[in-house]
């Protein structure tokens, strides 16, 4: 399997590329249309992600209802780890999608739920994610980091590089982390999914939107996972 870890690593360095490029031209431009829209977004539609972010964080990090058998991948090679991984991901895609399509399909009202309800498909599957890798999810350390994780996934170019840094120097930085800054961290979040998920809102096209969208989000999150991950794997071997 060594040829795996090998290509594994070329895949890491373009990855790594990918996340420290600067957004594009059609980003910057679509970023500065969002900022305007949210003046227009209703405020419940802004309490509603704010306190869904908030108490899913709040949760990934006390609770344990997310706690998964971390030994379900015990003694698999790194290409085992990976397909099983990939595996999950398409269970949760195709559940995000099924749900994105339903609650889009009502309007705001059932919109409005998506948010909850897609936060709980993502963070469900960072701890099977942690599981696959052979991470312990029971120790608050791992919680901090599929935060991490989730946060390198949905963030603008400057806080993305920043918690690159803080992953790829994790054995490092955890000893310094005590908690998220859910603030900057649902404020992020919601600034990368606004605009589109705002189509959702809308009754009938909703529906499309959703679907779309939620499977474009967790395609982003599956990358994200199996790459911090990988790289985790590969810096002990």
């Amino acid at each position: 399997m060594m040829e795996h870890q090998e290509k594994v690593r070329e895949d890491l360095v373009i990855w790594r590329r990918k996340v420290l490029k600067q957004s594009g031209l059609f980003n910057q431009l679509s970023k500065k249309a969002q900022t305007k829209m949210n003046g227009l977004i209703p405020e419940k539609v802004h309490t509603v992600i704010t306190n869904s972010v908030k108490n899913m964080v709040k949760a990934t990090l006390a609770g344990s209802n997310m706690i998964t058998n971390k030994k379900q991948a015990s003694e698999k090679s790194l290409y085992e780890r990976d397909e099983l991984l990939k595996e999950k991901l398409i269970s949760y895609r195709k559940t995000a999608v099924v749900e994105g399509a339903g609650t889009g399909a009502g309007g705001i009202f059932l919109g409005l739920a998506d948010f909850p309800l897609l936060l709980s498909i993502k963070m469900k599957f960072l701890f099977d994610a942690a599981a696959v890798y052979g991470y312990d999810a029971n120790k608050y350390e791992e919680r901090l980091f599929m935060l991490h994780v989730f946060q390198l996934a949905f963030s603008s170019d400057d806080k993305r590089r920043e918690t690159l840094a803080i992953i790829e120097n994790w054995e490092e930085e955890k000893e310094t982390l005590v908690d998220m800054d859910w603030q900057v961290f649902q404020q992020e979040y919601r600034d990368y999914i606004d605009l589109v998920k705002m189509l959702q809102l809308i009754p009938g096209f909703g529906a499309i939107v959703g679907a779309y969208a939620n499977h474009n989000l967790f395609d982003t999150l599956g990358e994200t996972a199996m790459n911090a991950y990988r790289m985790r794997y590969l810096a002990v071997k």
